[in-house]
């Protein structure tokens, strides 16, 4: 495994245990003992819940760019929520994108599209790459935060915790389609923003990388797939910048404005 600087690179293998782990458990839910249409429905919720109001909405554009601003028990509450799509703690997350804005498809990006679909996937996270030792420099104004440190100690404890509510509640069917397999298309969505749009689709802005506007990822990733407009824009809280940019986070974003909980928010500019 290698990446643009040529240096050979050491498996990460408690990642690599983890997901393989996460993934076989998934693999269960194709026994027709554990379907049940309750715990799809399960699945689909708790994909938005994570996913879009976690991941999308909460690390990326609340925290990683700031685009807007929020309470602070909501931000908590966004935060909290993408600490449930198991991602690594919100701090890592947070500190690895905003270096991946800062090198975008070069050397210190750490998934440079350059190196090949599988790894800005997900191979760059089965690596012990050397740019993690700079989260720590990029994430001063959260790293000392005592809510977030322990989000970002205890992510997985959370995550067991949840798999013992849901089973409390629903049973292993529960467990299954609520924590496997709701991880696992929450991973691979999230994952496609780093590799899919910057391979595939169009740009409508010179951004000085190879970012792209991908349609079904934006489906799927609830608006991240506009990701040619956002590297153009990146503090812009709105990805979707044409009419038919469908972007669910942005009106999420709008619906939040209007109750008074989004301020400062701020658009790219015309």
């Amino acid at each position: 495994m290698t990446v643009a600087t040529s240096k050979k690179l050491n498996f990460d293998w408690p990642v690599i245990l983890f997901m393989v782990a996460v993934h076989v458990g998934a693999l269960f839910a194709l026994l027709p003992a554990n379907f049940s249409w309750a715990a799809v429905g399960l699945a689909i919720f708790l994909h938005w819940v994570t996913g879009g109001l976690g991941i999308t909405l909460g690390f990326h554009r609340l925290v990683t760019h700031r685009s807007f601003q929020a309470p602070k028990w909501l931000e908590y509450f966004f935060v909290f929520c993408g600490t449930l799509a198991c991602q690594g703690g919100p701090i890592d997350w947070v500190g690895m994108h905003r270096l991946h804005h800062l090198h975008s498809d070069q050397v210190g990006d750490p998934h440079d599209s350059n190196q090949g679909f599988w790894w800005s996937h997900m191979g760059w996270m089965l690596c012990e790459i050397p740019c993690r030792d700079e989260v720590a420099r990029y994430t001063k104004d959260i790293f000392d935060d005592p809510v977030y440190r322990f989000l970002q100690n205890f992510f997985i404890p959370i995550q067991v915790a949840l798999g013992v509510v849901l089973y409390l509640i629903g049973g292993w069917s529960f467990v299954i389609w609520g924590i496997f397999v709701r991880m696992v298309a929450v991973f691979h969505c999230t994952w496609l923003v780093n590799s899919a749009t910057h391979q595939f689709g169009y740009q409508s802005h010179d951004s000085g990388d190879r970012s792209t506007n991908c349609w079904w990822v934006a489906l799927l990733t609830y608006g991240e797939g506009w990701h040619n407009n956002h590297h153009a824009f990146q503090h812009s809280a709105r990805h979707g910048l044409k009419w038919w940019e469908v972007d669910m986070t942005w009106m999420t974003i709008q619906l939040l404005q209007t109750l008074g909980l989004a301020k400062k928010v701020r658009l790219a500019e015309k």
